[in-house]
């Protein structure tokens, strides 16, 4: 952790995983602030006129797009005293960030959770989250050489398919917790 900045903790994960949930979470329990890679993404789109689907076909074929919202997420990383989720989070922010967190789920139990939070049948949400996932993991591998499957250098991945979101987010926290304090005490 360096010293004076507070820490910076990153959660990755897939669509429908639970890292904003877990996140946000995370945030309010270390008192740190939370940025959502999603909602910068969000307001991406919006900025240019774009849907999502739109705007992630545009950043399929120009790298600005994925540059101009890691930019912002390392801003705010620079600044300590947050956590910070996004699908990529977890690697852009190696070397920056006190832990780094993956949450996974089943595709099944993914499904579901999308097509509650967003009340869409799930039959539309496997379609769209199929080619969002496909894309977006050729897109990362191809322009920025990020291998998604790789979570080898993630301090916590957590699989969140037969937990309880109040078991995760009380896993998560202690883990967390303890890392953050080991770090304190060599840094």
């Amino acid at each position: 952790m360096e010293r004076g900045r507070g820490p910076v903790i990153a959660v990755s994960g897939s669509p429908g995983s639970g890292k904003t949930t877990y996140a946000r979470y995370l945030s309010e329990k270390l008192g740190l602030r939370f940025i959502s890679g999603g909602k910068v993404f969000r307001e991406l789109a919006r900025e240019k006129g774009l849907s999502l689907i739109e705007l992630n076909k545009l950043a399929s074929v120009d790298p600005r797009i994925d540059i101009e919202l890691e930019r912002k997420l390392l801003d705010e990383a620079m600044k300590g005293n947050v956590v910070i989720e996004s699908h990529l989070a977890g690697w852009t922010l190696r070397g920056v960030a006190d832990v780094l967190i993956y949450v996974k789920a089943s595709l099944k139990s993914r499904l579901e959770r999308i097509s509650k939070r967003e009340n869409r049948l799930i039959d539309d949400v496997l379609m769209e989250t199929s080619w969002r996932e496909a894309i977006e993991a050729n897109r990362f591998l191809s322009l920025y050489a990020i291998d998604i499957t790789d979570l080898t250098h993630f301090d916590i991945v957590l699989d969140t398919t037969y937990l309880s979101e109040e078991e995760a987010k009380e896993l998560l926290f202690s883990l967390t917790r303890a890392i953050l304090k080991k770090r304190l005490m060599t840094s």
